[in-house]
């Protein structure tokens, strides 16, 4: 079994000294509001609500930590996490939280460094959105990798789904040669494996070696 479905529920921030002090790798979830970021986070993870799916898109208001894996030399500790930030866009919200919003997310991308990644979710039908481009631009300065989700992709044929796809690599090409990006559809299960794989690369996650069985000699029989 990944370690991803065995993400658990680990703290939850509400300000930059509230977040684990931990060291431990990190990659995050981004999106635009309604871009299907808590459904993929549920899917690749093989659970139903790990992260909580809200009816009114942008409601997500705090950084939320899921633990994976098992830390190699302190078993108490996780290997790693997953980190659910809030969504951008349209929240139907007062001026001054959204503004903390807006902050906090910008503060944690840019400075975090136990930050590994950014999976950044992105409508298939709609991708490469103002919002998502400056997302692209405040994250791409660090260096770090970012690897897109265009999810929603059953809803797209053949050829709408490869314009979509050279569309979002040729405009993560404009910010850095280590941006990549993929289809994936929640319903479809499709691109699963394949993202599962790349959240996997970018936390740095090696799987222990199988326990070797000793074989049990056997005597040749007497004559």
């Amino acid at each position: 079994m990944s370690i991803l479905q065995q993400a658990r529920f680990f703290t939850t921030a509400d300000a930059l000294h509230q977040l684990p002090m931990l060291g431990l790798p990190e990659v995050a979830f981004v999106g635009r509001s309604n871009a299907g970021k808590s459904t993929a986070i549920n899917v690749l993870c093989n659970q139903k609500r790990l992260a909580f799916a809200s009816k009114t898109p942008g409601r997500t208001q705090h950084i939320n930590f899921f633990a994976v894996g098992q830390h190699a030399e302190d078993p108490s500790l996780p290997y790693g996490f997953l980190v659910d930030l809030p969504g951008y866009g349209y929240a139907a919200v007062s001026h001054a939280v959204k503004a903390h919003w807006d902050q906090l997310l910008a503060d944690y991308i840019r400075t975090r460094n136990p930050l590994l990644a950014l999976i950044l979710i992105m409508d298939a039908r709609r991708p490469l959105t103002d919002l998502d481009v400056e997302m692209i631009q405040w994250f791409a300065p660090t260096g770090k990798p970012i690897h897109v989700l265009l999810t929603k992709a059953d809803k797209l044929n053949r050829s709408e789904s490869a314009a979509a796809i050279k569309a979002t690599r040729n405009g993560l090409a404009l910010h850095g040669s280590n941006h990549t990006a993929q289809l994936f559809s929640a319903l479809k299960k499709t691109g699963v494996d394949e993202a599962e794989q790349r959240i996997l690369d970018l936390l740095g996650y090696v799987p222990p070696p199988a326990p070797v069985v000793p074989v049990k000699s056997v005597r040749a029989p007497k004559v």
